[in-house]
């Protein structure tokens, strides 16, 4: 079988290298494809130039190329309803339809879809204007927190510890610092907790847990400075224990799952939820339609199955049929090295080198802001290398990633070193 693969980042670069082990692609003349892709994907698919906007493109491609299953990376072309186009052509495709990826695409909706359900999540309210959310306000506590409607690639959130800081938040989402994802903004009552992710697999109707992990979305140690799209993850986030990770299943995703069916809006493909861990329980903070990143990178290096045929079963509407997903009982650690600026404006086109150096070390190094300038690999993203190992514990796994990030050569680059610490401390203390 053919499989399509959408995407250019680190997320993608782990999707590819699982999708390579499939025995979907066992038959000598079975090809994985990517579009755009990176130089770290290249390892693994060929590499196609398709404008995902475009979705004639895509499907003239999957005829010619007789694609078989199309992964969809990145949440742009969910919420542009590309999963639908494919599917009206008879394509199979990993990733919900446009209707249902606007659990992503909106906070709004996947709060009031939340309220409809009784699905336990912070107080909100929807406003439409600065104007709206100023009144809004006075009904809520500091700190708040302020969202953007829209999606916003992994920013346009702002907890607010002041009136003023929700004030400023509220005016640069609709004065158009974020484009067309601040037409609405949402606005939330602060949730005291730990965070953690949990996915879970779905072809509408059957719901499989799919791993969990923390995310680490401040750009500095200790959890300080702005939000990022993620500078780190491990998995299994050992804070959602069985009996809460069965209270978010139970809860959240599964009442989700049916509420969009009941709605008419099957959701098909992967479900991954923020969660808050309050002392009133589990809670939702929020929905993405697609795999984290950098959190896909620590669940493919744990995942021992068959990538290909379980995405195909979500697919094909068949998830009932077969086996659990299993993991690896070790921990996976994945360390963002990102280009000096980032998330403001990061310094593009700086040199990489000591890649091998750092797999030798054990680690697996995925590409998400690469590009190659002759022979040389070069920065182009703010998030450039996914540095990810295992280990027993997490701190055997920290130990690793970093060992490995230290054999890299990249001058214009910077990481975080406190990955995993929460976890780490409690390792420390015997909790």
């Amino acid at each position: 079988m053919n499989i399509l693969l959408l995407g250019s980042g680190g997320r993608e670069h782990a999707l590819a290298w699982k999708l390579a082990q499939s025995r979907l692609l066992e038959n000598s003349g079975d090809k994985l494809f990517a579009s755009p892709g990176n130089p770290g994907v290249a390892e693994h698919a060929e590499l196609v130039a398709l404008e995902l906007s475009d979705h004639s493109e895509v499907l003239q491609f999957c005829s010619a190329q007789r694609i078989g299953l199309v992964v969809i990376g990145p949440e742009a072309p969910l919420v542009d309803g590309l999963a639908d186009s494919l599917r009206s052509a008879g394509v199979p495709v990993f990733g919900p339809s446009k209707a249902a990826a606007q659990l992503e695409g909106s906070k709004a909706f996947t709060k009031e879809l939340c309220a409809r359900h009784n699905i336990p999540t912070a107080g909100f309210k929807r406003v439409t204007s600065a104007s709206e959310g100023l009144t809004a306000l006075d009904s809520f506590a500091i700190p708040v927190v302020i969202k953007a409607d829209g999606l916003a690639a992994g920013k346009g959130v702002t907890v607010a510890m002041s009136r003023d800081e929700a004030e400023t938040a509220l005016a640069e989402i609709f004065d158009g610092r974020f484009g067309a994802a601040g037409a609405e903004a949402v606005i939330e009552e602060f949730m005291e907790g730990e965070e953690a992710s949990y996915f879970a697999l779905t072809d509408g109707h059957t719901v499989v847990p799919f791993g969990s992990a923390q995310d680490h979305k401040r750009v500095g140690d200790g959890d300080v400075g702005p939000n990022t799209g993620g500078m780190g993850a491990y998995s299994p986030a050992r804070v959602l224990t069985p009996l809460l990770e069965g209270e978010a299943l139970e809860r959240i995703v599964v009442p989700t799952v049916r509420a969009m069916a009941d709605e008419g809006m099957p959701y098909s493909g992967v479900l991954y939820a923020g969660l808050m861990l309050t002392r009133e329980g589990v809670k939702l903070i929020e929905y993405n339609a697609r795999f984290g990143d950098p959190e896909c990178q620590v669940l493919m290096l744990r995942f021992q199955g068959d990538l290909g045929e379980v995405m195909l079963a979500a697919a094909e509407n068949r998830l009932a049929t077969i086996d659990p997903p299993r993991f690896s009982d070790q921990t996976a650690l994945t360390v963002v090295m990102a280009a000096q600026g980032y998330p403001g404006t990061p310094k593009a086109g700086g040199a990489i080198g000591g890649i091998a150096a750092a797999e030798a070390e054990g680690a697996k190094v995925f590409h998400a802001g690469t590009a190659m300038n002759g022979d040389q690999l070069v920065a182009s993203g703010g998030r450039v290398l996914n540095v990810t190992a295992l280990g027993a514990r997490v701190g055997e796994a920290q130990a690793a990633a970093y060992a490995a990030a230290g054999r890299i050569d990249f001058a214009d680059g910077f990481c975080r070193r406190d990955i995993g610490w929460r976890e780490v401390e409690r390792e420390a203390s015997g909790i």
